[in-house]
């Protein structure tokens, strides 16, 4: 029996029902000074490079540590060590990455962790849509099993009903027809109900139950989504259909990675902001240094201190595995609140309501991309042309994109689309929303790719197709020959 673990997640537990209060910036500091001092591997790599961990005492010390990621730190030692005091046994929960990469990774956690990550699912639940006073009904329909999503997420959800909030917790997970057959069972007893998970998972229940008849309006239909970049476009579209009449504050994107769970999350004034830029390419380069639009959220300093180093994004955080100064793959960086919003009011527009946090903003992953006559073809941009009226409501949303050869070594841009069950879609329609967006959002396409290639060439599957789209995993956008 482990009493010190006793206190630690009493202490935990006190702070989560505790009112929020401000927080030094020295837990940065303070984070790296235990992590060297407990965390063996840690203490192995900073000797290593040479670097003796009193000699750490200011945040320009601080940005001098050595970046880690999977290959340098994760994968090169024995999990044990990656822990405090070398003892995976501190930590009672397992989660696997979803191995977007290729790879599955463990990382192991604590109930500690679950209290800090559910602080975001709060702010987004109770500061946004209210459910310390309405009675909420949380659907979970991320994956259950070892991946983060969906344990995690039931975990940090009912943490906030222990607090006292009239929210009650169902998990069908990614099983769309058990979520169809509990909720008009459950839903009318409740002033609300949140579906949370994978933004094409959750369209398809949106679309498979408005076509059995469910009247989604009557249930005041939440969403909090994670896992991928979505254009405005989508969200409008998801919010007729499931009946949301403010799609700015009735959903939510989290930014979570399996690493250290939820980093930031969206608020109304984020979403607000974003919209903003949606609607000006020319406006979303100048700030975010590309015309593609990212992810925009806001973040608690508090929890998560956020770098940047080479356009992608680097951060400190504690948890089963403390990660410092970890750079993961996606690409993005950080906006001061003042600074973005300074810039919103000089160009006339005042965001929604929301806390004074700072923001981070990702693209997504650069191994999410296809290289086509020297053009970076992103998913966003392709997701926008199936978003056109005469095209979203014969498609599901779900696509790969592949730069292949003909016998001749000519390459074509192949878009391989899933149609929405039961739906006739019309390829050669859908190749032409397709370049016309791409043509708008993406200038090196426009101006690498001859313009003869230009139209891509669509090739249609039918919905869940096993090759292309497999039910129950989580979908990849890209093949490379």
């Amino acid at each position: 029996m482990d009493t010190s673990r006793q206190g630690r997640v009493r202490q935990a537990f006190d702070d989560f029902f505790a009112p929020r209060e401000p927080r030094s910036d020295s837990w940065v500091l303070d984070l790296f000074e235990r992590t060297a001092r407990t965390v063996p591997a840690y203490r192995d790599l900073l000797r290593a490079n040479g670097i003796e961990p009193d000699a750490v005492t200011t945040f320009e010390d601080f940005r001098r540590l050595p970046l880690l990621d999977k290959a340098s730190y994760h994968e090169r030692y024995p999990l044990p060590q990656l822990c405090r005091d070398g003892r995976l046994e501190n930590c009672d929960m397992i989660a696997v990455s979803s191995g977007s990469s290729g790879r599955p990774t463990i990382w192991p956690r604590g109930v500690e962790d679950e209290l800090h990550v559910a602080r975001r699912f709060e702010q987004v639940l109770v500061d946004g849509f209210h459910a310390d006073e309405r009675t909420t009904l949380a659907v979970v329909c991320f994956p259950l099993g070892t991946w983060v999503g969906g344990l995690f997420t039931q975990a940090c959800v009912r943490h906030l009903a222990a607090k006292g909030c009239p929210i009650t917790v169902v998990a069908p997970g990614n099983n769309k027809a058990e979520i169809l057959r509990v909720l008009p069972e459950l839903a009318p007893h409740f002033e609300q109900v949140v579906l949370l998970g994978y933004p094409p998972f959750v369209k398809d229940v949106v679309d498979t139950g408005l076509a059995g008849g469910v009247d989604w309006a009557a249930h005041r239909i939440k969403l909090v989504l994670a896992g991928e970049v979505f254009s405005e476009q989508w969200r409008d579209l998801v919010a007729r259909r499931a009946g949301i009449a403010n799609p700015v504050t009735d959903i939510a994107s989290l930014y979570g990675t399996a690493d250290s769970g939820v980093l930031g999350n969206e608020t109304a004034r984020s979403a607000s902001i974003r919209r903003f830029f949606a609607e000006r390419p020319e406006r979303a380069r100048e700030v975010f240094g590309d015309s593609r639009l990212p992810t925009l959220v806001q973040y608690d300093p508090a929890s998560r201190f956020f770098e940047v180093h080479d356009g992608t994004l680097v951060f400190t955080a504690d948890g089963g595995i403390p990660l410092v100064r970890y750079r993961i793959a996606d690409e993005g960086g950080i906006l001061g609140h003042d600074e973005l919003l300074a810039y919103c009011a000089e160009h006339g527009f005042t965001p929604e309501p929301g806390p004074d946090l700072p923001f981070v903003f990702l693209f997504g992953r650069s191994l999410f991309t296809v290289s086509f006559f020297g053009a970076n073809v992103y998913p966003e941009n392709v997701t926008v042309g199936l978003e056109q009226p005469g095209v979203s409501d014969s498609v599901t949303g779900k696509f790969v994109i592949e730069s292949v050869e003909d016998a001749e070594r000519d390459r074509s841009l192949r878009i391989t689309v899933e149609t929405a069950p039961g739906a006739t879609a019309d390829a050669a329609g859908i190749a032409e929303a397709i370049k016309v967006q791409l043509l708008r959002l993406n200038s090196e396409y426009a101006h690498y790719v001859p313009a003869e290639r230009q139209l891509p060439e669509v090739v249609l599957r039918p919905h869940g197709d096993p090759d292309y789209f497999p039910v129950g995993v989580k979908h990849r956008y890209t093949r490379r020959a």
